[in-house]
């Protein structure tokens, strides 16, 4: 199996070194971030012409988490780290649960009204001392997260998104970060198995999940998303997970214990890793370049980034005429803001 391209791209319209890379068969999708946008109408023409490039049509994300994770800013909702959410629960856990349901619910109706498919979400890492996830978990208690997580999901579900949960199997105990080096976590497997709770729980609910550039050596030598016992043994196996698998961005220092990011991609593919992010859009150049530009390579490439694709319930422009709609979106704002005005 060789891994579809989820690739990032250098500005607000494709120019012509993205234009080359997206004629690769092996590219399947393109990732969004705050370099690619400067207003709602712009974000909008950017991905009508990605959506028109080629057929089947490349699929769009972006991760848009909400708190400091949230690419797209000006023009839309101003969401609450997912912690917020967690902090209520222990107090209010009925209020917390319809927050989280519209957290979900609001922010995919936004991403998909704008003409993206999938945010990557949500984070179903703990809180257990991580920096780089830190608030940007819902808990540190795995119950809760996976109930929490659970009301998410409807929210997304019924704006008509489908959903990525991460970083699996849990990079939320660990301190080190990924992106900038390689990470160990050295825990016996029994400690683990708090962090699998809520992939275990919500396994047969999530449409994709994303792997972890950690290195667990109680189950392998190598990161969980360059490994066939994490994703073929334990997460399809163990848990019955029947969705998508994304790799994390191969460009990531984490993953460099694979070697170039060709030797990365060919580990996350044997691994079982169906589509792959390369998030520099030079990296993802010249990895398009280094590959096998067979179209028959990537059907199965194909068919999950289609699974992915996103299918608005309703236009943005309906939903804003609801009056609950409204109420919904304030009640993110105002949890957003008491953070940070906090």
């Amino acid at each position: 199996m060789s891994a579809g391209l989820i690739v990032g791209i250098g500005g607000v319209e494709l120019n012509a070194v993205d234009r080359r890379t997206l004629e690769h068969p092996a590219v399947v999708g393109v990732i969004l971030f705050s370099r690619n946008y400067h207003s709602p109408a712009q974000l909008r023409a950017l991905c009508e012409t990605i959506r028109a490039f080629k057929q089947p049509r490349l699929l769009i994300c972006v991760d848009q988490e909400g708190g400091r994770v949230q690419r797209l800013r000006d023009g839309f909702s101003r969401l609450p780290a997912l912690a917020e959410l967690g902090i209520r629960y222990r107090s209010h856990p009925d209020r917390a649960l319809d927050l989280a349901y519209r957290h979900g619910r609001v922010m995919a109706a936004e991403v998909l009204g704008h003409g993206l498919d999938l945010s990557l979400a949500p984070v179903l890492d703990l809180q257990r001392g991580s920096g780089v996830i830190g608030d940007r978990a819902f808990s540190s208690d795995p119950n809760s997260v996976a109930t929490l997580a659970r009301h998410y999901l409807a929210g997304m579900r019924d704006a008509g998104m489908k959903s990525c949960g991460k970083h699996f199997p849990g990079h939320g105990s660990v301190v080190a970060d990924t992106h900038t080096e390689v990470v160990t976590d050295g825990r016996a497997r029994a400690a683990l198995e708090a962090d699998l709770q809520p992939f275990s729980a919500l396994a047969a609910e999530l449409d994709a999940i994303m792997p972890a550039h950690v290195c667990y050596p109680c189950v392998d030598d190598v990161p969980a998303g360059f490994s066939s016992r994490w994703i073929a043994e334990i997460l399809r196996g163990r848990f019955g997970f029947r969705g998508v698998v994304v790799s994390d961005d191969l460009d990531m220092a984490g993953a460099g214990v694979a070697g170039s990011t060709l030797e990365r991609w060919r580990a996350g593919s044997a691994a079982g890793c169906d589509l792959a992010l390369v998030c520099e859009p030079a990296s993802a150049a010249t990895l398009a370049a280094a590959i096998e530009p067979d179209q028959a390579f990537y059907g199965p490439a194909r068919r999950a980034a289609t699974a992915l694709q996103g299918r608005a319930a309703f236009s943005l422009e309906e939903q804003q005429q609801v009056p609950e709609f409204r109420a919904w979106k304030k009640s993110l704002e105002l949890l957003a803001g008491e953070r940070q005005s906090g």
